[in-house]
């Protein structure tokens, strides 16, 4: 394998990671509404995916660590085709739980294994000085590419599935198992696994616990993975203000729920587009600012600019109201990928091979505490009080999240591998 082929590979599995999940999300609520659910046993079936996904997190990134990258994440493609699947048919609250506690362990599974696969293969390549940004950047742009198209497509594929064949509100889970399948079929036969000892079954259950624990003190003990910890956090602070408070903000703007919905589609393809765009440019905002620590520092303040211009236009009534809210909307998502971009590359260059997983997946941890709170938050305050206010509060919030990126503790990997007690006590 080269190093080209190895950049083809991943850029693959990180656009099929995702699509199934941009295929349903524009259809999910609705199919839910339509087979009888309530809101609130909506917002329930929620919740337990992220409890599920919460839970989950470390212990697969620990395992992932221990078995090898492609076990789990095939592990997670056969997960996400039986959790789409039951959701295409599923009729009752308990049926949508099982696919919820399903898509949840699917994704705690895909957390973390790719990424931590293309290191590692690019690392045994060309060494541990390979330049990581422009691999990591690429995948990064495929996965919001796969978000955007498939978030249109799946919009756009109950308008034309004949209700006679199924209910058209069905159709896109069921790309979404279409799409998973070929996702196992690529993990299976294009991802060899680096040479690893083989392990018992009671090696593993050993040696998960530990990894899981190991990481956890890596993360909290060492300045800079703490740093970036904190800085994944402030990343789920902004998009749970903008998740949460958008589609109510466009419904408003527009009218009417109907044409709100369609305006939130739009914006969402959109803002999955902006993210691609500040993937891409990630590796050169890095040069422009002197080092990967800088760029995320500017795309934190881009991050918390944007949001801050949401909260600006919170005034504005009619066709400009959308129009500036959409423009901060993308805008957000591209300072947001180029921060997110490089606090991934300076996390991967923090830690060895045997840590890789359960830190990345620590931090995909943190950004969903973050977000957690935060709706909890900003649903409450902006209730009480405005829109306009909860967003400003999240603007502010993540503009403090840039002093974390000013100097930026350095830590080698060989410190982490060889004396962790060094990292306990620094």
């Amino acid at each position: 394998m080269t190093p080209r082929s190895a950049l083809r590979r991943y850029m693959l599995v990180s656009f099929l990671t995702w699509l199934p999940t941009g295929l349903m999300a524009a259809a999910s609520v609705l199919l839910m509404t339509a087979r009888g659910l309530s809101l609130v046993e909506i917002g329930l079936l929620t919740s337990v995916f992220s409890i599920v996904t919460i839970t989950l997190e470390l212990p697969t990134g620990g395992l992932a660590d221990v078995v090898g990258r492609r076990v789990v994440l095939a592990a997670s493609a056969a997960f996400t085709v039986a959790a789409l699947a039951l959701m295409a048919v599923s009729t009752t609250f308990w049926m949508f739980l099982a696919s919820s506690v399903l898509k949840g362990v699917a994704r705690a599974l895909s957390s973390g294994p790719a990424t931590s696969w293309y290191v590692d293969t690019l690392h045994d390549l060309e060494g541990r000085d390979a330049d990581l940004k422009p691999g990591l950047a690429r995948g990064g742009a495929m996965e919001s590419v796969a978000l955007c198209l498939g978030v249109l497509a799946g919009g756009a594929t109950p308008l034309v599935v004949p209700r006679e064949l199924l209910l058209p509100l069905a159709a896109p889970p069921l790309l979404g198992v279409v799409a998973a399948a070929v996702l196992l079929v690529v993990v299976v036969f294009a991802l060899p696994e680096p040479s690893h000892a083989r392990r018992s079954l009671a090696d593993v259950l050993r040696e998960v616990p530990a990894t899981v624990a190991g990481g956890v003190r890596l993360s909290l003990g060492h300045p800079l993975l703490r740093r970036l910890m904190l800085a994944a956090a402030g990343s789920g602070v902004a998009l749970a203000a903008v998740e949460l408070l958008t589609p109510g903000r466009l419904a408003q703007l527009a009218g009417t729920a109907e044409e709100g919905s369609a305006a939130y589609a739009v914006t969402a393809a959109l803002g999955f587009s902006g993210s691609a765009l500040g993937s891409a440019l990630a590796p050169r905002v890095a040069r422009l600012g002197g080092g990967s620590a800088r760029g995320a520092a500017a795309g934190t303040v881009l991050t918390a600019l944007s949001v801050g211009c949401l909260a600006a236009t919170a005034g504005l009534d009619g066709l400009p109201g959308l129009v500036t809210a959409g423009l901060a909307y993308v805008v957000m998502f591209a300072g947001l990928s180029v921060a997110s971009m490089l606090c991934l590359e300076l996390t991967h260059r923090s830690v060895t091979a045997a840590q890789r997983s359960t830190i990345t997946s620590t931090s995909s941890l943190s950004l969903q505490a973050g977000a957690m709170l935060s709706n909890l938050a900003f649903g409450a305050l902006a209730g009480q009080s405005s829109t306009a206010t909860a967003w400003v509060l999240a603007a502010v919030v993540v503009l403090a999240c840039a002093l974390l990126f000013v100097r930026m503790p350095v830590l080698q990997p060989a410190v982490l591998a060889s004396d962790p007690e060094r990292v306990r006590s620094a």
